[in-house]
């Protein structure tokens, strides 16, 4: 029900491994914060928006497709309201920094939430043979764009399952934007690839990015620009053969950062701690020295930092200088303001990496104080929480 309270269900731990304290925020049902190309935090507000399936009256694993809806929570008092009471489950979710905006997929509609006044305004209804991919707001609050894949005969499950079907399967995918004020919506843009990833510049409304998705190891060029007076793409990065290009995302200073594995590397993770399509390539060998860079939105790279080590997501702190990332088990923060990456172990997140949900996606607070992950250690999906009231230390 919209408005319903929940009473706050934070408890402390400390780390078994590096003593750090831990906030578990969620302790009732499954928990998933937005994409770590995203940002569940209020820029303005201690407070987060993220689903659960809470009021759902049903008690599900993560893999059995939980019944989630929208939620906010005070992070300062714990409390939990309930935003949205979708009677399908409510899927890919984006907000504008305030939270003032909270655009979501439900069934085959997307819809946008005022969570001030708790109006929902229908934006786009897919009714043709498409899967509708996770919406992006361009920063000038007029519309949202998103990928749209031709529906193919794909297995869809945990663990990756159809990946690689889909990555060959794919011939068409376009980006289509649709108005906030619900008044349209159209195709920009036509590839012959499976596209995801969109996402917008965060200070320029006609400049995003968009990924040709799948296995690392097979795509050839994973990063593009897209310029929405020109509608035309150009590759930000470009790829040659050693390369292994993913995880892209907007810096909060307008780079893109990327992560680059090199050969056999595929990008994924499974619960058995191994790759879902390169099975042959152990997840930790080295062909080439990884590293991430920053690109401009020329697509230029102006900065490379060698990764003797990588983790499966990373995200960036505001000025950039450090890397929160989540290795298979542990939670790490890399120091890259310097000519060398500088590890250090955060905790450990103990998750299973089953489900796409159950990925860490470990995200950094708009001011840099905090850090935002998710685990389903113990079988269900939580929400944890890193911070600290100064700068933060690496210790190699």
């Amino acid at each position: 029900m919209i408005g319903q309270i929940w009473r706050s269900e934070i408890c402390e731990f400390q780390d078994a491994k590096t003593g750090r304290t831990i906030k578990q925020l969620t302790q009732t049902g499954n928990n998933v914060h937005l994409y770590f190309t995203e940002n569940s935090f209020d820029i303005h507000r201690n407070e987060i928006i993220f689903v659960s399936d809470r009021a759902s009256g049903q008690d599900v694993a993560p893999h059995d497709h939980p019944h989630y809806n929208l939620f906010r929570m005070n992070l300062d008092t714990g409390e939990i309201v309930q935003l949205t009471d979708e009677p399908t489950a409510v899927n890919s979710v984006t907000k504008t920094p305030d939270s003032e905006i909270v655009v979501y997929s439900v069934g085959n509609q997307l819809k946008r939430l005022d969570t001030a006044s708790g109006k929902t305004t229908v934006l786009y209804e897919e009714n043709g043979p498409f899967s509708v991919g996770a919406p992006s707001i361009a920063c000038n609050r007029r519309y949202i764009a998103f990928c749209r894949n031709e529906k193919v005969n794909a297995p869809r499950g945990p663990n990756y399952t159809g990946f690689k079907e889909s990555f060959y399967r794919i011939k068409d995918g376009r980006i289509t934007v649709a108005y906030l004020d619900g008044s349209g919506a159209f195709d920009l843009y036509r590839d012959t690839h499976w596209l995801g990833h969109f996402q917008f510049c965060p200070d320029d409304p006609t400049i995003a990015t968009f990924c040709h998705e799948g296995p690392w190891n097979l795509v050839t060029q994973r990063i593009w620009l897209l310029d929405f007076v020109s509608r035309t793409a150009k590759p930000c990065f470009r790829q040659d053969e050693q390369d292994t290009v993913g995880h892209e995302f907007w810096t909060q200073d307008g780079y893109i950062f990327f992560d680059d594995r090199g050969p056999g590397h595929d990008g994924t993770i499974t619960s058995g701690r191994t790759q879902a399509v390169a099975t042959d390539v152990p997840i930790k060998e080295r062909v080439m020295i990884p590293f991430v860079g920053l690109a401009d939105r020329n697509g230029n790279v102006v900065k490379r930092i060698d990764m003797p080590f990588y983790c499966n997501h990373y995200h960036a702190n505001p000025d950039n200088t450090l890397l929160v990332g989540d290795d298979v088990d542990d939670l790490v923060l890399i120091d890259i303001s310097g000519p060398r990456a500088v590890l250090s172990t955060l905790c450990v997140h103990g998750t299973s990496w089953h489900t796409q949900s159950s990925h860490c996606h470990p995200t950094w607070s708009w001011d840099g104080r905090k850090i935002l992950y998710a685990s389903d250690k113990g079988g269900k999906i939580n929400l944890y929480l890193i911070e600290t009231n100064d700068q933060w230390q690496v210790n190699p």
